[in-house]
C-alpha cells in the first residue's frame, strides 16, 4: 500500500511537468514557424489595416509589418528594390505597373476594398448637402491629395471638374502628399476644407460633411497584389489570403469601403 501510495505520488509531480514540457515544445515549434511580412499599404487603408492585421497576427501567429503611405510613392520604392511582400494600393493602377514591370507574382492582383470620398470641415455650418461651399468666399484653403500620387487627389479633382468649380478654387488648393497628410490639415484646420476619404471619418462624427455622389467620379478601386519578394514568405502569402477571409471583409466594410 505504501509503494502505490509513492508511485502516485511520483506521478502527481510526473505529469504536470510533462504537460509542461509538451506546452513548451508545442509553442517552440509554433514560433519556428511563425514568418513575418512586410506590407505596404495606401494611406487611407491605415485603420481598417491596423484592425485586419491585428486580427491576422492573432489568428495566425505571424507577423505583419504595417506602412502607410502614398500608392505613387510605394511603386517607386517596390520597382527600386524595397523589400516589401505585399502591396496594398489605393488604386489599380500601381499594382497593375508594378506588375508588368515584373516585381509581383503573376495572377495575384485583386481589388481588395472600393474607396469612397468624402468633403469635410471641422466647422459644423460650413458643408451642406450641394457643397455650394466650393463656390463661394467662405472659405480660405482646400485640402487635397496630390493628384500626382494620390488616386483620392485623381477623385477630387474629377469632382471639381464636373462641378465646374476647379478655376474657382485653383488659387485655394493645398496638396497633401496622400490622404492621411490631407485629412490632418483639415482637422488641424490649416484647410477649411478637404476631400477626404470616407473611411477617415467613420470615427469622427464633428464638423459638416458631404458623401460626394459616386457619379462625380469613378469608382476608387484599391488592389492588392503579392510581390516577388514575398513569394517564398509563409507570413505574406497568409496575410494575402487573410484579406479575402470574412472576418477581414467585415474590417473593411465597418470603415465605409465596398468589400468586393
Amino acid at each position: 500500500m505504501k509503494r502505490h501510495w509513492s508511485v502516485l505520488q511520483r506521478a502527481k509531480h510526473v505529469l504536470p511537468l510533462a504537460m509542461a514540457a509538451g506546452i513548451a515544445l508545442f509553442s517552440l515549434m509554433t514560433a519556428s514557424h511563425a514568418e513575418t511580412a512586410r506590407i505596404a499599404i495606401a494611406a487611407n487603408f491605415t485603420p481598417a489595416a491596423k484592425e485586419i492585421g491585428a486580427a491576422f497576427e492573432q489568428e495566425t501567429g505571424h507577423k505583419a509589418l504595417l506602412s502607410f503611405g502614398s500608392s505613387g510613392k510605394f511603386y517607386a520604392q517596390i520597382i527600386n528594390g524595397a523589400p516589401f511582400d505585399v502591396f496594398l494600393s489605393a488604386d489599380q493602377l500601381r499594382p497593375s505597373q508594378v506588375d508588368d514591370y515584373g516585381a509581383a507574382v503573376k495572377g495575384t492582383r485583386f481589388t481588395y476594398a472600393v474607396g469612397k470620398l468624402v468633403l469635410y470641415s471641422t466647422d459644423p455650418t460650413l458643408v451642406d448637402d450641394k457643397a455650394d461651399v466650393l463656390t463661394s468666399d467662405r472659405y480660405l484653403k482646400l485640402a487635397i491629395a496630390n493628384p500626382k500620387t494620390a488616386p483620392y487627389g485623381i477623385a477630387a479633382m474629377a469632382v471639381l471638374g464636373k462641378l465646374d468649380a476647379l478655376r474657382s478654387v485653383q488659387p485655394r488648393l493645398v496638396k497633401g502628399d496622400n490622404i492621411a497628410q490631407t485629412y490632418q490639415f483639415v482637422v488641424t484646420e490649416n484647410a477649411q476644407l478637404g476631400f477626404v476619404a470616407k473611411s477617415q471619418m467613420v470615427k469622427n462624427q464633428q464638423g459638416s460633411r458631404w458623401d460626394v455622389p459616386q457619379d462625380l467620379y469613378d469608382p476608387i478601386k484599391q488592389d492588392a497584389i503579392l510581390l516577388l519578394h514575398g513569394q517564398d514568405n509563409v507570413a505574406a502569402k497568409a496575410f494575402y489570403d487573410y484579406l479575402t477571409s470574412d472576418k477581414a471583409k467585415a474590417i473593411i466594410r465597418s470603415y465605409g469601403y465596398d468589400a468586393p
